[in-house]
């Protein structure tokens, strides 16, 4: 139920959740999980939502990694919500990542919300490359071949909502992968801005379904 695509010379597949996986590379990247995002809103806003979108992110991340078998875990940023929320997981929930974690690569790529370095394991960069492609947190129009996040792209489809892939000849922003996230339009000029002319934006849901993005 993936869609496959290609940036530059590798065939990539945007899966239906929102992850990215690499088949030949045997890597699967996510971006913005926002881990902690209720405990952070009660901490600095006093705003009460259910603390479920751990647990809901770790249980999508969890049936990706057990679908695709990667040897690297790419996290393109914001995976915490701040800080704080890196430390103060819930004991299960922090036992559960390190279990994802267990025999594989996994890096943390530097987001806006969680740049300083973090208690769990794993590698740390500002940025990293495989081959002929670059993984960052923010997109950097002058350069080609990258993958990132930041956005959290939506688009419209029968006049439902729904997270989306933006891909063109030179880039591929992913969805935000956590619960509770909200999203940023296709048609903000930011997006625009940053996307060729026959760009696509590829819908999560049910299957990975790609359309012209909307502009």
């Amino acid at each position: 139920m993936h869609f496959a695509l290609t940036l530059g010379p590798e065939t990539l597949h945007a899966l239906p959740s929102g992850a990215l996986h690499w088949p030949a590379r045997r890597l699967l990247a996510v971006s913005d999980l926002h881990l902690g995002k209720s405990a952070r809103l009660a901490r600095r806003a006093g705003a009460l939502l259910p603390p479920y979108e751990t647990r809901a992110t770790l249980e999508r991340l969890d049936a990706d990694i057990a679908a695709t078998a990667p040897a690297t875990v790419i996290c393109l940023g914001d995976s915490f919500d701040d800080l704080a929320a890196a430390d103060s997981l819930d004991e299960g929930d922090a036992l559960w990542l390190t279990r994802l974690m267990a025999g594989r690569e996994w890096i943390w790529v530097e987001g806006n919300h969680d740049p300083g370095p973090l208690s769990l394991g794993g590698s740390h960069r500002a940025e990293v490359g495989f081959g002929a492609l670059t993984f960052r947190h923010i997109a950097d129009p002058a350069e080609m071949f990258e993958i990132s996040g930041h956005y959290h792209p939506k688009a419209r489809l029968a006049g439902q909502g729904k997270p989306c892939f933006l891909a063109d000849a030179r880039r591929l922003i992913l969805p935000a992968y956590g619960a509770y996230t909200g999203g940023l339009w296709c048609e903000d000029p930011t997006l625009s801005g940053l996307m060729q002319p026959g760009a696509l934006a590829i819908l999560t849901g049910a299957r990975a379904r790609a359309i012209p993005m909307p502009r």
